[in-house]
């Protein structure tokens, strides 16, 4: 059974783990930590997508033999042929005595055969109860992953700045700048590790944005506009630059089929999905397709009315708001969230995991959705 000694490794394997993010999706990030006679002779993490999963880079960097030794990893390890043989293989190649897990593996490949195979050549396995704080920091390090082999739809993060009086623009729809500098750096941060960009048609229109992440991250986005009738523009940023960044329209069946072929043809992938009663496109049903495309984490960057139908139907996961020390008054337009799902206080949605951070005089306030 895991012990208290054991929980100083494994934090450090999870801190190692993290260096990953943004360069192994659609892999979890792992992280893994080689122990004997309580010292880390090995540490190592999945780096890059389709490289050496963390046990081996792990029991690659060993400054001495690994025969007998213990292994701290952050996720099952796996059992199965993808990109890389099995981490199972490796470490019972290494002759590692011991292996730690700090929450198993839901992919269906796996889902508890790394463990079985190891009990059964010998190993002794350990696995941290799921109630621990090591087990639940384990999981919430690759929630997007777990989302998405559980329901084949990626991770949503909802992204928006607003003024304290909670407006997201001024009522003539002004918006630049309510947050600071600093804070969009960190934006672009965020854009560099994701797989795609997400925004509604009525942006696109009034902002003309370039959806890319300055200076470019590990990831190159995909820009996604949600546009029923197919009404972006041909002169728009995104469509003349979409022969260089990926850029896809999501349109209903119904659109203008000479404005669909326009877009094709200047280099747009064009989605047609089915429109629901309204004539509007469900959130879920374009999740479906860029799940389907192996993307694991997405944001979703507004308006105000895109982001309520993501709250809508409850597609969001996760919420970064950055709020500003500014006071916008008029009229109560522009709400960070213009739904039409009305709910009362004891099902309203409440966030868990929420952290605050300073940035300058902006407020981060980041959670995750947690619906009733």
């Amino acid at each position: 059974m895991a012990n208290s000694q054991d929980s100083r490794w494994m934090r450090l394997a999870l801190a190692e783990a993290a260096r990953g993010q943004g360069s192994v999706e659609p892999n979890p990030m792992v992280g893994a930590v080689v122990v004997r006679d309580n010292q880390a002779i090995g540490i190592g993490h999945h780096a890059v997508y389709g490289k050496d999963h963390a046990e081996v880079a792990a029991i690659k960097n060993c400054t001495q033999s690994t025969m007998g030794a213990t292994i701290h990893v952050t996720l099952e390890p796996c059992c199965h042929h993808g990109k890389t043989p099995p981490c199972v293989d490796s470490i019972l190649k290494a002759g590692l005595r011991r292996v730690v897990v700090a929450t198993t593996d839901p992919f269906p490949q796996v889902n508890g055969g790394g463990i079985q195979r190891l009990r059964e050549a010998g190993v002794l396995v350990d696995i941290w109860p799921e109630s621990s704080e090591i087990a639940a920091d384990a999981v919430r390090l690759n929630l997007p992953f777990f989302k998405r082999v559980k329901t084949g739809r990626p991770f949503v993060i909802a992204k928006w700045a607003m003024s304290l009086d909670g407006r997201i623009a001024l009522p003539s729809g002004d918006s630049r700048w309510i947050s600071n500098e600093k804070s969009r750096a960190l934006v672009h941060e965020i854009r560099g590790r994701v797989d795609a960009i997400i925004v509604g048609i009525g942006t696109a229109l009034a902002d003309d944005p370039s959806l890319t992440a300055r200076p470019p991250g590990p990831r190159i986005p995909i820009r996604v506009v949600i546009d029923p009738r197919a009404e972006l523009p041909l002169e728009s940023i995104l469509v003349r630059t979409a022969n260089e960044i990926p850029t896809w329209v999501f349109c209903s069946l119904n659109a203008d089929r000479a404005r669909l072929e326009q877009l094709q043809e200047s280099g747009c992938k064009v989605v047609e999905l089915k429109p629901d009663e309204s004539g509007t496109i469900r959130p879920n049903d374009v999740l479906n397709q860029l799940g389907a495309a192996g993307m694991t984490n997405v944001l979703v960057e507004g308006g105000s009315r895109l982001l309520g139908r993501f709250f809508d139907d409850r597609a969001i996961d996760e919420v970064q708001v950055f709020i500003a020390p500014v006071l916008f008054g008029g009229p109560a337009s522009y709400p960070p969230i213009h739904g039409q799902d009305l709910r009362p206080m004891e099902m309203v949605s409440r966030l868990t995991d929420v952290r605050r951070v300073q940035i300058g005089d902006d407020t981060l306030v980041t959670g995750l959705v947690s619906e009733l």
